[in-house]
């Protein structure tokens, strides 16, 4: 099943990356290496390489489930926020470890945020398994991002959000990227900001539809 898991993982970066404009060489490096298969369900693990987010949770208690994102949409955000080797990177929403772990091959440090107890101690186990070092897994709620660990040169957000709180713009170094799905379904857009003398601003890169997120949902607004 290993062998079938690496012609799987090659068959991901050749059909679903390289296809969708993803030529950074180190992310396709970083997703042909990391087994993705370890990130995902006992009971899904043959579906770990297909072309859809991959249900890890589901919801509850009003929340929506948790999703593995899909491949490639996730390869484009990470090539979209010109990670270097010297970078510290916040991975907000890390749940099951799988984003920390292909981050850690391309980044200097990695601090993986969760929410999810259960989701954290699943990403702590997996990424001690496979010796990603440079990942640390800590908990507390997404939307406040981690501000102990700040400031970082990379925010990624692992899910579409309604719009990126304040707070996670006042832990970007000066000069750092952020990069999120705004909108949800068809509606998704990728968008990178730059920090620029305390400044931030966005621009759109392209269509994305990817779960949602919990936590950051727009308050509603009273309409008279």
């Amino acid at each position: 099943m290993t062998d079938d898991f690496s012609a799987l993982r090659t068959r991901m970066v050749d059909c679903q990356l390289r296809t969708t404009d993803v030529t950074a060489p180190e992310i396709l490096d970083a997703m042909g290496s990391v087994p993705r298969e370890e990130f995902v369900p006992a009971a899904r693990r043959a579906l770990a390489y297909i072309d859809e987010d991959i249900e890890l949770t589901a919801g509850a208690a009003g929340k929506g489930g948790r999703f593995l994102m899909e491949p490639s949409p996730f390869a484009r955000l990470l090539q979209l926020a010109e990670i270097g080797p010297d970078d510290r990177v916040l991975d907000v929403g890390c749940a099951s470890g799988y984003s920390a772990a292909v981050l850690s091959r391309i980044a200097a440090s990695v601090v993986a945020l969760e929410e999810d107890a259960a989701l954290a101690e699943s990403a702590r186990a997996a990424l001690a398994r496979l010796g990603c070092a440079a990942a640390t897994v800590v908990t507390g709620p997404l939307a406040a991002g981690y501000p102990q660990g700040a400031p970082y040169d990379v925010i990624v957000i692992e899910g579409a959000v309604d719009e990126v709180p304040p707070a996670l713009f006042g832990q970007l170094q000066d000069a750092g990227r952020l990069v999120a799905v705004e909108g949800h379904g068809n509606a998704g857009i990728a968008k990178v900001y730059l920090k620029t003398g305390g400044v931030v601003s966005g621009r759109r890169a392209f269509n994305a539809a990817i779960r949602p997120l919990p936590g950051f949902e727009r308050a509603a607004v009273f309409e008279f």
